[in-house]
């Protein structure tokens, strides 16, 4: 449970305080009131960066140093500081994580709050980029898993490492062997454990109890290894980048038909009903393998979906509430029913409240 939460300069945010009271949260405001900022905020707490952006300065208010975000969870008290690289006149850090007042690096911090975050860019996981479905799955197993945790950032660093030498290769011709074999190591014993976690993830999915749309996930792995870097080398100078390995995963889901006789692949054939069905599935299945491997249900946050699903989808959502901890933001009242807003806490919204 979230108990608490403050913010300063944090995005739209100068200074604010909010409680929640009642398991379900109902935040109710126009565009542009902060609603969105607020379901930032929160997730940033769980997964220690933001949905948003890539940029952490992006995240602290227009003109200030820094920006925090304080929060008392069910057994502790967690804080994260954005800084713009000076603090009280000193250099500091980008960001920094506490935990009741004791500093921790992002892949221990990560492991003292979970939430599940549904947002109406989610809903084009399916039939969008590669880059959000690896982005999806990135989100669900960080929160899990602290070898996971570790070795995405000890990847992408070295990624970033050994593209910069394949560039050098291109422009000046001299390739550095001593150089490539340590950050090859490091690309392959890390891409080797993303893949094992991201293949068992799908295992799960593929195995678990669908009530709201059944369907087969297909994990389309880029497996990177000595052989495979050797298989790319001449194309990977040429092109400058690494050209193998999980930054490259993809996955597909394929659909059944009437008689369960054959599938299709819901991207190409599914309408966007069943697209979005399918990704209502997906973020049921998400909050019960986080359940199932941390031992408790995470916070869901369903940010601003309901003005993009029909009647139907909203029911299935709905019945999720009361199974967890749940914070809604909505830009219409008349988007949840009385019935459920008389046992949520509701909160009102308006420009001038920040």
């Amino acid at each position: 449970m979230l108990k608490s939460l403050s913010l300063q300069n944090f995005r739209s945010y100068k200074k604010a305080d909010f409680e929640f009271i009642s398991k379900t949260t109902v935040i109710i405001g126009p565009n542009t009131s902060g609603k969105s900022n607020l379901i930032e905020a929160i997730f940033l707490l769980a997964s220690g960066k933001s949905f948003r952006t890539d940029k952490d300065m992006q995240m602290i208010s227009f003109g200030e140093a820094f920006g925090r975000v304080k929060a008392e969870a069910e057994d502790n008290e967690l804080e994260i500081i954005v800084t713009n690289g000076q603090l009280n006149g000193k250099t500091s850090q980008f960001k920094k994580f506490l935990v009741n007042g004791v500093p921790k690096r992002r892949v221990d911090f990560v492991e003292n709050f979970s939430a599940v975050l549904f947002s109406p860019e989610d809903l084009d996981i399916i039939v969008d980029s590669p880059s959000l479905r690896r982005r999806f799955l990135d989100n669900v197993l960080e929160l899990v898993d602290r070898e996971y945790r570790i070795s995405t950032v000890a990847y992408s660093k070295a990624l970033r490492q050994r593209n910069a030498l394949l560039e050098n290769k291109r422009e000046t011709g001299i390739r550095n062997e001593k150089q490539f074999e340590y950050w090859d190591n490091l690309v392959i014993e890390n891409g080797g454990i993303i893949t094992k976690k991201r293949e068992e993830f799908i295992e799960f999915v593929n195995n678990e109890t669908k009530d709201i749309f059944d369907f087969v996930a297909y994990y389309d792995k880029s497996v990177i290894s000595k052989q495979r870097l050797l298989q790319y080398k001449d194309a990977e100078v040429a092109a400058g980048v690494t050209l193998v390995g999980p930054h490259r995963d993809d996955f597909s889901v394929s659909m059944f038909n009437n008689s369960r006789s054959d599938i299709h692949d819901v991207k190409s054939f599914g309408s966007r009903g069943q697209q979005r069905l399918v990704i209502l599935q997906l973020k049921m299945l998400e909050l019960l393998f986080i359940e199932k491997k941390l031992g408790k249900r995470p916070v869901l946050l369903l940010d601003d979906i309901f003005s993009e699903l029909d009647e139907g989808h909203i029911e299935l959502i709905l019945e999720m509430l009361g199974l967890q901890q749940t914070i809604i933001t909505t830009t219409h009242r008349e988007f949840i029913p009385e019935s459920v807003l008389k046992k949520t806490q509701v909160i009102k919204f308006t420009k001038e409240d920040k």
